[in-house]
């Protein structure tokens, strides 16, 4: 919302309207008027409503006449035309006027005088005597259970001790209920809400758009979940069942820029909220986080497919970042160089960039969120988030935790597109969206993506082009060089757990595996350990390889697989056919493994996204690295060798961003950094949730400084260096 200054508007009247403004929705203009006028000794009722386009406001003067019959001995025919005591004043000229203007809702003052005095108690008013809506619930609840209206307001007030109702109130929303009534419009008063039932009750309701079946996704705008006005949506499948788990709107251009205005318009009042206190949320954000772990976890599998184990991790090394952020007052600090020149101290200090916004994959949908929006905010930036359309159940659910945790409104908002990773752009059907972030002139500071090469080069350069900061991870491609001299045991675990893990469906899957000598020596134990692996679905217990994600990438991984032994690749391990039982129409791939792969053939060249290894044989161990190094991947790249001189030399001469030593590559921990090298990454700033995060979300101002006073009374001369 954005206000005028009301002194503006009415100078003499001691009544003032509410300032006029920009709001993101209906209801948040609504109860911004019902609030102002409650301050002012007045209240607002609604006069005339088309909910998608005007709502008129009016004083509903309420209140009661006061000593106005005449004495009792007075019997003229006048008296029987007297209001009675206790009946409402009405027609006073006060109206405003809400319109919806270009997605947001604008509010003007038609007429901003009264005639009538201001309430001296707003319980005067009868709307002070209306039950809330989730009173109302309560009551229907109660009554259902046999409880009398006595009874009933005695439980209302035990939470609500302000509660101004009698029982005679209570027995007319009884009759309402027994009508079938249970329209809110009918109780529903534009006062602040006073009354501690409604956060009791909303924490054991769940919110409409999970009451639906399917659940509809909602977007996140102004602090309040809504839901979408789109038409378009698309249906989240559970890749093990293939049954519905939501449906995901496709966010409009107008809640588009709503989410827009409200995150800039958080932003002022967030930036100069202390640190400490940005802290603070974050420590209660983590702790809520711990609290919900297991739903989080369940929510990832049932839409990731991921086995559980996988999506405690996923969480975990989100969490780690949570963690992390608490420490921002020690990260994000600046520099002091005291007395430059005589008398003039210079220091830098890094201050928050803006509106930033971030596009998440599928593969991580926790940990990728957190990474962008924990250190953003933190940072004293606000955030427009857009998860993964195939899975963005964990995301909603994190957004609902911060919330909780006290993160204002409009700091972090989220939006929906569908972005289809596995086509070429032109047939990208999330373009809209995508398009509106990059081409965004003032609004949005920062871009942060993660996702397919393709999407990603484009992201950077249209956001770039606009002048924005943009990091964008794209694509990988990791290796393993094993050595003859490596332990066989400790290998073999290493090569099955981060080549089959989370079904291949991460960017720090091991894809491509190089044998410094021959194959055979490691391929029956190999091919062994694979067939070990139990395949189902990830919600099932003891699952180590779950479907992946959708049809659509089973179709893409075999068509690689498929390639690769067309182009002379030999399959020693075929997955391709497996069948879960109770999961027949599940997107399963088992374990496998392809040999004698060369660097040219299609599956080596291109991202597989699959439980897929690739085998290939050098003679020398520089051979090796001259094929990681020029993979157009370059994510990281592991070693597995018994000799310190080989891997020393691995390390120097490899050309990645992560290296392993006798350990597949992982998931850095955030006070160190996770860094890709070019084209696997395109930006100025490397995407990691540790100081280059928060490099890329804060901005440097420095500050020179001389003070014209002096204890000895001496004038300090002027002297600025290079000037």
């Amino acid at each position: 919302m954005d206000v005028q200054s009301s002194s503006e508007l009415n100078e003499t009247t001691h009544m003032l309207p509410p300032p006029p403004g920009t709001f993101v929705d209906r209801e948040e203009l609504i109860q911004y008027v019902g609030d102002f006028s409650v301050s002012q000794g007045y209240v607002v009722t609604i006069k005339q409503s088309k909910r998608d386009k005007v709502v008129v406001l009016g004083c509903d003067r309420g209140g009661v006449y006061h000593n106005r019959r005449k004495p009792v001995e007075d019997s003229s025919a006048e008296h029987s035309r007297k209001r009675k005591t206790g009946s409402r004043l009405t027609n006073c000229p006060f109206e405003a006027v809400g319109k919806k203007e270009d997605g947001l809702w604008v509010l003007t003052i038609k007429n901003g005088t009264h005639n009538h005095e201001p309430l001296r108690d707003i319980s005067e008013h009868p709307s002070a005597r209306r039950f809330t809506e989730s009173e109302v619930l309560l009551i229907k609840e109660m009554t259902e259970a046999g409880f009398k209206p006595r009874q009933i307001l005695k439980r209302l007030r035990q939470s609500n001790p302000e509660l101004l109702s009698t029982p005679k109130h209570v027995y007319n929303v009884k009759a309402k209920l027994r009508q079938g009534n249970m329209n809110v419009r009918n109780f529903k008063s534009l006062r602040p809400e006073k009354s501690a039932v409604r956060n009791n009750y909303l924490a054991v309701i769940e919110p409409s758009w999970r009451q639906r079946n399917p659940p509809r996704v909602p977007n996140l705008i102004g602090g309040r979940f809504v839901d979408s006005q789109s038409f378009a949506s698309i249906d989240i499948l559970n890749p093990a069942s293939q049954q519905v788990v939501s449906q995901v709107p496709l966010t409009t251009d107008e809640e588009f820029k709503a989410a827009v205005f409200s995150a800039k318009r958080a932003f002022s009042s967030w930036r100069n909220t202390p640190v400490t206190t940005r802290q603070r949320i974050m420590f209660k954000f983590q702790e809520l986080i711990r609290r919900d772990i297991d739903k989080i976890a369940m929510n990832i599998s049932t839409e990731h497919g991921k086995t559980l184990r996988d999506a405690y991790g996923d969480v975990s090394c989100g969490l780690e970042v949570v963690e992390h952020a608490c420490g921002m007052a020690n990260l994000q600090k600046g520099e002091f160089v005291p007395n430059v020149s005589n008398g003039i101290d210079t220091y830098s200090i890094r201050e928050p960039l803006g509106v930033c916004a971030g596009i998440c994959p599928f593969d991580f949908p926790a940990m990728i969120p957190l990474w962008m929006f924990s250190i953003a905010v933190t940072c004293g930036n606000t955030f427009i988030l857009k998860p993964s359309e195939k899975d963005p159940g964990a995301a909603v659910m994190l957004a609902e935790l911060a919330i909780e945790a006290g993160i204002p409104n409009g700091v972090l908002n989220i939006v929906h597109a569908l972005i289809n990773f596995f086509l070429t752009f032109q047939n990208c059907f999330g373009q809209d969206i995508l398009n509106a972030i990059c081409d965004d002139d003032d609004d949005i500071k920062a871009v942060s993506f993660v996702g397919s090469d393709t999407v990603g080069a484009y992201v950077y350069t249209r956001a770039s082009t606009k002048g924005k900061r943009v990091q964008s991870n794209i694509g990988a491609k990791n290796h393993a060089v094993i050595m003859p001299d490596a332990r066989e045991d400790a290998t073999l675990k290493a090569l099955v757990t981060a080549g089959f893990g989370a079904a291949g469906q991460k960017c720090t899957t091991l894809s491509a595996v190089i044998f410094v000598g021959s194959f055979k020596q490691w391929e029956d134990k190999l091919i062994e350990r694979a067939r070990a692996l139990k395949v189902n679905a990830g919600t099932e217990p003891d699952t180590d390889l779950g479907p992946v994600i959708n049809k659509q990438a089973k179709e893409h991984t075999c068509r690689l697989i498929q390639k690769g032994v067309e182009s002379g690749a030999k399959l020693v391990l075929d997955g391709r056919n497996i069948v879960v039982p109770g999961y027949e129409h599940g997107n399963f791939i088992g374990p496998t493994i392809l040999s004698d792969v060369t660097i040219d053939m299609e599956c080596y060249k291109e991202e597989i996204l699959g439980p897929v290894l690739l085998c290939m044989e050098v003679d020398r161990m520089q051979e090796a690295i001259n094929i990681v190094n020029s993979n157009k991947y370059g994510t990281g790249a592991s070693i597995f060798t018994t000799s310190s001189a080989a891997a020393r030399k691995f390390q120097t001469k490899v050309e990645v961003g992560q290296v392993g030593i006798n350990v597949p590559i992982s998931v850095s921990l955030p006070f160190s950094s996770f860094i890709s090298s070019r084209p696997s990454f395109v930006g100025d700033l490397n995407f990691d949730a540790g100081r280059a995060g928060i490099l890329f979300y804060t901005q440097i101002k420095t500050v020179t400084k001389q003070w014209a006073d002096s204890l000895d009374g001496d004038e300090t001369p002027l002297e600025m260096r290079c000037a």
